[in-house]
């Protein structure tokens, strides 16, 4: 061998490790931003007072921005510099987030509901009087003229909503580029035996984004959001309360830096390499593999020369390429497989953090830091498992495939457990409980007023909880009957309040202080044995992530292999990603048993749910995706095992000797015919 061919050897081995870890580095990057902005879609809903199904629209803004460009960045981008192309995106990613925190910097202070006015005199020991002097509260539940409510929202600041909106959405188009021309461009260029390693080891670097991207965010949901602003003592709520909002914007900041970051590799990078494991290059950007070689027609031997093309001959090409795309069965059935999957698990990790909030009565920063602490490593070690598998045990397609199809069944029958699991709604008198001691603490519904708060003039819409000594919590201090006060901020405690026991029990403790009660039944034990099935299931559908990548790669033709994996972002996301936020969250919406209200008047985000139906509706929508996905893993494993048959018998009916690969030990090949003239033009294992 040459000094000069050892030199350009350890060329292409050097720049493609750096690919490989500017993969992994921008996956990480891009999955932290992604799991943060999961993470924050509470806060964001309590911090712009709207509902789940308005939430539902700004997440899946991020879709959106995806589907403006797929098709063209990956039918285009695989003809002109990928990693050029990638560094662009990522610095789109930066510029979006950025964007999403701009809200934050345009808007006064975050005012939340309360009752609790401050006495100017910090020494007073009786500063309010919920029930006596209530009188104007009532007055408060009328709503505004438009031309005061206007006034009001410029200058709150509702709207600035409409920024994380487009903010989200500029974030997806940047991240277009990353996985259709990132992940061909490393398939061309490295060993067909080394790729499901190589993505196994870039997604497990990715998933470790989605842990940072919740950690943060239940780090910086404790923090008040206008901390350095406000005197927080003043403060009267905490992170457990309905009504706190985090510091959301700043972890947007960090996730911009970090994306920006991860840009500056893809700048040195060139527009194509040496395949892996050849002294030189031969030349081309699109390399096929060896498995598919064996079966592939020698349609493209002629066009593998590369030569300069015109926009106008790629435009030419592109419904053409399109119409050969669809035609493979497999492909199309991987589709409709992976676009139902999709559909359930983002409604789930999007309502996830509020499922486990409402039904497990976990604080918003508790629920999102199990998820990063306990989920996403279970993800991560699943994910590299499966291309451990794969790569041990030299699983072709058809044992990539069994494989998937395995574990996406094992994930399903976890999940149907969980839905079996339940804990009792929070005790809210009134909301939740209807009936309380003797007959005259009965509570009408519509009003949550009683014969013991009758008389208080009490606002109906506020909430404002307090919890009684009795276990029970309260919308407000007003409708506990409560007539007097003591203390200060977080501090303050009510007294007297009439609604708290049966009238006349001698030396009954008839106290509150501020906040929900916490729960009184086994919930904490039920909470354990869900997350253990949780994190189990987690890590049984990770395991079918990497084979479920290989299934795909290997059913397309290498030339068609960017445009495939782009029109499968673009069909999975525009109706995988945009949809489910949205009716999930509108669906959550109707099991609403409380709404807050807004500054200017109207609903606001919701306070407290129905948690059986909030459990029925949840874990149920998922597990039906969740079934109708495994159906559909089912036909498309049979219909590559029933190919497979075909291909064997064809190939050993030849009778020039130049059969391919026998298939073994779930080995198996794809060929994908390309005549033209043939009427199935579809693939053959």
């Amino acid at each position: 061998m040459s000094v000069d061919s050892q030199k350009a050897r350890r060329a292409c081995c050097s720049n493609l490790k750096l690919f490989l870890a500017s993969m992994a580095f921008v996956y990480f990057s891009k999955a932290f931003a992604g799991a943060y902005m999961k993470s924050s879609i509470t806060q964001i809903e309590r911090r712009f007072d709207v509902p789940s199904s308005l939430i539902g629209v700004i997440d899946g803004s991020f879709e959106m921005g995806n589907l403006l460009v797929v098709a063209f960045v990956s039918y285009f981008g695989a003809k002109m510099h990928r990693p050029k192309l990638i560094a662009i995106g990522c610095v789109m990613m930066s510029a979006g987030c950025f964007l999403t925190a701009l809200p934050h910097f345009l808007q006064g202070m975050y005012k939340y509901e309360t009752s609790v006015y401050h006495n100017s005199d910090v020494n007073s020991t009786e500063s309010f009087l919920p029930c006596l002097s209530n009188h104007s509260l009532a007055e408060a539940d009328k709503m505004p003229d438009l031309e005061t409510r206007t006034a009001c929202e410029k200058a709150a600041g509702s709207s600035m909503w409409i920024y994380i909106f487009f903010g989200n959405m500029l974030r997806g188009i940047g991240e277009t580029p990353i996985m259709p021309l990132g992940i061909s461009y490393l398939d061309d260029f490295s060993r067909e035996e080394n790729t499901p390693f190589y993505l196994a080891c870039i997604h497990t670097v990715g998933i470790l984004g989605p842990m940072f991207g919740f950690m943060l965010g239940s780090f910086l949901s404790k923090i008040y959001v206008d901390i350095g602003s406000v005197d927080l003592d003043a403060v009267t709520i905490n992170y457990k309360d309905s009504r706190w909002v985090g510091a959301w914007w700043l972890g947007f900041i960090v996730t911009g830096i970090v994306i920006l970051l991860s840009s500056i590799p893809f700048w040195f990078l060139p527009k194509s390499l040496p395949k892996e494991g050849q002294e030189e290059s031969k030349g081309t950007e699109l390399s096929t593999v060896t498995e598919q070689e064996n079966f592939l027609p020698d349609e493209t031997q002629d066009e593998e020369k590369e030569k300069p093309v015109t926009f106008q001959e790629l435009a030419k090409d592109f419904l053409p390429s399109l119409r050969r795309l669809f035609r493979n069965t497999i492909y199309v059935l991987m589709i409709l497989t992976y676009l139902v999957s999709v559909n359930g698990f983002i409604g789930m990790i999007t309502f996830k953090p509020k499922f486990m909030e409402q039904i497990y009565g976990q604080s918003a920063s508790k629920a999102i830091f199990l998820i990063g602490a306990m989920n996403l490593p279970a993800v991560a070690l699943g994910i590299i498992t499966g291309g451990f598998v794969l790569k041990r045990f030299k699983l072709g397609v058809v044992g990539a495939a069994r494989l998937a199809f395995g574990a996406s069944l094992g994930s399903l029958c976890l999940l149907t457990v969980q839905s079996f699991l339940r804990c009792d709604n929070a005790e809210v008198a009134g909301i939740t409980a209807l009936y309380q001691g003797g007959p005259q603490l009965s509570y009408d519904p519509q009003t949550l007023l009683s014969q013991c708060n009758m008389g208080c003039s009490c606002s109906m819409k506020q909430w404002d909880p307090v919890c009684a000594y009795n276990g029970m919590t309260y919308a407000s201090p007003c409708l506990a009957g409560c007539r007097t006060s003591s203390g200060t901020g977080k501090e303050r405690v009510f007294h007297n309040c009439t609604c708290t026991g049966e009238l006349m029990t001698p030396g009954m403790n008839m106290s509150a202080v501020l906040g929900q009660c916490p729960r009184i039944s086994n919930c904490d034990y039920i909470f354990k044995i869900y997350m253990s099935l949780s994190v189990l299931g987690s890590f049984i559908s990770a395991c079918g992530g990497t084979p479920g990548y290989v299934v795909l790669l290997r059913s397309i033709q290498p030339d068609l292999k960017s445009l495939a994996l782009g029109m499968q972002i673009l069909i999975v996301r525009t109706l995988g990603g945009i949809p489910p936020p949205i009716y999930f969250g509108a669906l959550i919406d109707q099991t609403c048993l409380k709404w807050g209200s807004k500054q200017c008047g109207g609903r606001g985000a919701c306070r407290i749910y129905d948690a059986d139906a909030f459990r029925i509706t949840f874990l149920g929508l998922i597990t039906g995706l969740y079934f109708l996905s495994n159906i559909l893993w089912g036909g498309l494993y049979c219909t590559i095992v029933k190919t497979h048959k075909k291909s064997t018998l064809r190939n050993q009916a030849k009778e020039n000797g130049l059969d391919g690969d026998k298939s073994g030990n779930g080995h198996a090949n794809i060929s994908i015919v390309k005549n033209k003239e043939d009427a199935d033009n579809e693939s053959t294992i």
